[in-house]
């Protein structure tokens, strides 16, 4: 079996906070995040909120996660879920319209064992992909080439993620 390491997580890891600022999770946000250039905020509903990701693994690279703090699928009440997955239809119609994809990968690790870097806060990983996406430089290097700051993927997206289909 191939594996592939990506060491450059570990530093994300190891913070212990989630990413977050002064301890708080980067999942849990409130209504002043929004203006908060570091928390890379897209939108804020009533039961889920969406964020860029910090460490993407393509340009795009968006988590869509529930605003209770929660880490377990079963735990998401019936309203939570549905809006859940509301955002993500509408953050893939996000990317395609504004990056145009051929592809995307969309899922969740929960658990430690299945990869999670935060596992109390459960979300949904919006990854948009291309035919030939990587190259030597990941394989080799284990250095992702972004060609777009977060700030510009942030930019970019804001405007797309608007009111959430019922």
């Amino acid at each position: 079996m191939e594996r592939m390491f990506s060491p450059w997580r570990m530093d994300y890891i190891r913070r212990g906070d989630a990413g977050g600022k002064g301890g708080r999770c980067i999942f849990c946000v409130e209504e002043p995040d929004r203006e908060d250039p570091e928390r890379l905020v897209l939108g804020i509903y009533p039961r889920t909120v969406a964020i860029c990701n910090r460490y993407p693994y393509n340009n795009g690279h968006v988590l869509a996660a529930p605003r209770r703090h929660v880490g377990e699928l079963s735990l998401l009440s019936g309203e939570e879920i549905a809006e859940l997955f509301s955002l993500v239809a509408l953050g893939t119609k996000a990317l395609s319209d504004e990056y145009g994809p051929e592809g995307f990968n969309v899922g969740m690790n929960l658990g430690n064992a299945a990869g999670a870097g935060i596992e109390d806060h459960l979300h949904v990983h919006i990854v948009p992909r291309w035919k030939g996406d990587t190259n030597f430089m990941t394989a080799v290097q284990s250095t992702r080439v972004l060609p777009e700051s977060l700030a510009q993927t942030h930019a970019r997206l804001l405007p797309r993620f608007g009111t959430l289909r019922p």
